[in-house]
């Protein structure tokens, strides 16, 4: 079987779909991931083929955009910079692989891939829709923490289903579906409507990639959900801990780490403020960035500068973790048994932050409040409570059954049958 991956982002949306592939090239299968060509070396290291779908200036520019973590400006440019560009060029290339292996092919596709679905439902391709996070379900019984409509938990449940059909109806249809239905036009089908509520998941198989305890599966979910696990892959096998690293962490007490994620690069006052908190806690702290030029100039000896750390191997040897709410990093955090402290910014970041509040185990502070004496006793607070602390050693055991892309891979394996020399509709 050939099994296309296809992500568009940033390294916590590519990872899952490395680990993935690995997974299945191991179980025998073709594997190619698609993604920008920023992560060619990544894909080609972890051994699979690889299919650039964009340029490594546009990854550079995209990352550039202040606007990428604005509340409610992010989301539309994720949309017109992630997404709608690469409609037409995805299913292109499905289309390309479809014909080469006689239709013997299936799409394993990230949230903003639309062109899968017009592959779908023009050749017939089987196909998944993954969805990283819970913060992408859409739901009038348990809506989620939007950055964009944070009141919509503390509306009358009867209320929240028009808020979405306006939603859809007067924001995101006019954004995607001109260029959506152009596509289908263009390719002898008709229009569509409400592409970000039903019609951008598969109807085959929707993959929520985090455990039932994590986020419970709601009543109206779409009917092909299914919850597999956190994927956990982080390049450790590619990247390992670095040696000098290592040898700092013997050399003391735990620290506090820190990262605004792996494409922040407005991250300036993040570090900062991170700097600062250590200072007052009397606290190590690490800081994670590739990007150097937002690490303040002469750090103290207590605080030290890393590019890139495997999570899987630094975090069990952290205290705690202050990050944006990527749900990558908070699911590592959590099988590493560490406290978390979120600066959400956009996207599923501040309804990961409410979940891990929720769980007993983190807390958050608002961008605009993200300030050195606030950090410091949010942490304090977390690093010496027993509610805390049995709250992650309890989290952490669910860990030891988790099933990971094992149990993801099975799931595509036996859903995902290959359709054959189908004609396309």
């Amino acid at each position: 079987m050939t099994y296309l991956l296809i992500t568009l982002g940033s390294h916590g949306d590519v990872h899952p779909y490395i680990g993935m592939g690995m997974e299945l090239l191991r179980r025998g299968h073709r594997v190619v991931l698609v993604t920008n060509a920023h992560f060619e070396s990544l894909a080609r290291g972890a051994g699979l083929e690889f299919e650039a779908m964009g340029s490594e200036k546009a990854f550079q520019d995209g990352i550039r955009n202040p606007d990428l973590w604005h509340p409610s400006r992010g989301w539309k440019l994720v949309f017109q910079w992630g997404a709608l560009p690469w409609v037409r060029p995805v299913y292109d290339l499905v289309e390309r692989y479809w014909r080469e292996t006689n239709g013997e092919v299936a799409l394993i596709a990230s949230s903003l891939v639309l062109g899968a679905r017009m592959a779908h439902d023009k050749l017939g391709v089987p196909f998944a829709t993954v969805h990283l996070s819970p913060g992408i379900f859409r739901s009038n019984i348990d809506p989620p923490t939007l950055p964009n409509l944070p009141f919509l938990r503390y509306v009358p449940q009867g209320l929240r289903k028009h808020i979405w059909a306006g939603g859809d109806k007067y924001v995101i249809d006019p954004l995607l579906a001109p260029s959506i239905n152009a596509t289908r036009a263009e390719l002898g089908m008709g229009p569509v409507s409400g592409i970000a509520n039903e019609w951008w998941n598969s109807p085959m198989l929707v993959i929520g990639l985090f455990p039932e305890w994590f986020a419970p599966r709601v009543s109206d979910w779409p009917a092909q959900v299914v919850l597999t696990d956190f994927p956990m892959y982080d390049e450790a096998d590619i990247s390992p801990l670095a040696p000098e690293l290592q040898q700092w962490l013997d050399e003391g007490e735990a620290p506090v780490a820190f990262t605004p994620g792996s494409a922040m690069i407005h991250g300036h006052d993040f570090f900062r403020v991170a700097t600062d908190a250590c200072v007052k806690l009397n606290r190590r702290g690490v800081l994670l960035t590739r990007h150097a030029q937002q690490i303040p100039k002469n750090l103290p000896p207590s605080v030290r500068h890393v590019a890139y750390a495997p999570f899987s191997t630094l975090l069990p040897r952290c205290a705690a973790l202050v990050h944006h709410g990527g749900i990558g990093t908070t699911a590592q955090a959590l099988r590493a048994g560490i406290a978390q402290l979120i600066m959400p910014m956009s996207h599923d970041q501040p309804d990961n932050a409410m979940r891990l509040r929720r769980l007993g185990v983190g807390d958050f502070v608002k961008p605009r409040a993200f300030r050195a004496r606030r950090v410091a006793q949010k942490l304090d607070r977390l690093l010496t409570s027993p509610d805390v602390k049995a709250s992650l050693q309890r989290l952490r055991s669910k860990f030891e059954q988790a099933t990971g892309l094992a149990g993801t891979c099975d799931l595509i394996e036996t859903r995902l049958r290959p359709a054959g020399t189908v004609q396309p509709v």
